[in-house]
């Protein structure tokens, strides 16, 4: 009886886990068109902006694609969507700090990682556990 209420805790946590780390980077990849949330290019460190080869608004563009498809990945394969999640939210983070700018939001993107990350490790105990789900 312990065991099935452990696995159905850890499926609740995956579950929640899951859709958050999923619905988020699409939902802000999403609004990386629209800036409604926020205007995304204040974000950008001043000497990125230097480098690209385009416009801060076509690199943001592209970034609203790159985490509208690590969302999708997530929904779909959470084992490796959430290290990608992870990867990109770190990325962020170092990008923020190097800027000195914005350092709350470079602090809570990586705490979201390790959110993402532990989403990764419980999706592989999860997925391991489906074959016991019809016994529980």
């Amino acid at each position: 009886m312990e065991t099935l209420k452990t696995n159905q805790t850890l499926r609740s946590v995956f579950n929640i886990l899951k859709i958050t780390y999923g619905l988020v980077p699409i939902v802000s990849g999403l609004d990386k068109f629209t800036n409604l949330l926020t205007n995304w290019e204040k974000y950008l460190h001043p000497g990125m902006v230097a480098m690209l080869p385009f416009s801060p608004h076509t690199f943001m563009l592209i970034v609203g694609v790159i985490e509208i498809i690590a969302g999708i990945i997530v929904l779909v394969k959470p084992a490796i969507g959430g290290y990608i999640v992870m990867a990109w939210l770190i990325l962020i983070a170092a990008t923020l700090l190097a800027s000195g700018n914005y350092l709350d939001v470079a602090v809570r993107d990586l705490t979201m990682a390790i959110g993402a990350f532990s989403l990764a490790r419980i999706s592989k105990i999860v997925s391991a556990n489906r074959i016991y789900r019809n016994e529980e």
